[in-house]
């Protein structure tokens, strides 16, 4: 049997520019009618069998506003940013422009005192790995948009320098599907409305 995962990145808690290194800061007004507005759109993922979530506020207020009823998975936490924690990328650069620079070039690199690129991609995948495919054949979770570019990292077995090449934005949707050790990422288009003439 195989499993399909579809990822909803949590709506955004403040502008793109000003987002934080492991941000628990709640919704924002625009996060929320964000949410509102694709309720219908997304309400029908709540009838998947298991549905999770990040344990970040936005990540559950999303996952509930939609009528998920989320459970929380701690490994689908963001990233350990540990010393950077709350930090934009732009104040850890002013801080410490070399640690900074060590750890977008070096996968294993640490210098915030926290988890590696390559740590965080793995805690992601074995958590996707770990899913129970006797018991569900859909799963929704909604998570933070780093969570899901590991997600996509890893079912595709990409190196992970291409973490940074993927954009994640609030409120899209990624699947993939497979199963353990073997995943596809899944590109569902939209489709075409009727022309009204």
């Amino acid at each position: 049997m195989h499993l399909r995962v579809t990822f909803v990145a949590a709506a955004r808690s403040s502008p793109l520019l000003a987002e934080r290194f492991e941000d628990d800061r709640p919704l924002d007004r625009a996060g929320w009618d964000e949410v509102q507005s694709v309720v219908p759109d997304l309400l029908p993922l709540a009838a998947a069998e298991l549905r999770y979530c990040s344990p970040t506020p936005r990540s559950r207020t999303t996952g509930e506003v939609l009528g998920y009823a989320p459970l929380v998975q701690l490994a689908l936490r963001d990233c350990d940013m540990g010393r950077w924690r709350g930090l934009t990328l732009a104040e850890a650069m002013a801080r410490e422009p070399e640690a900074v620079d060590a750890w977008l070039a070096d996968p294993r690199a640490t210098p915030h005192g926290g988890e590696s690129l390559m740590a965080f991609i793995s805690r992601v995948g074995n958590w996707l790995d770990t899913r129970p495919v006797e018991d569900a054949g859909r799963i929704v979770a909604v998570a933070e948009p780093s969570v899901i570019r590991a997600a996509i990292v890893y079912a595709l077995k990409a190196p992970p320098s291409t973490y940074w090449n993927i954009d994640v934005r609030p409120l899209s949707t990624t699947a993939v599907t497979g199963r353990t050790g073997r995943w596809n990422l899944r590109f569902d288009g939209v489709k075409a409305q009727p022309s009204r003439a």
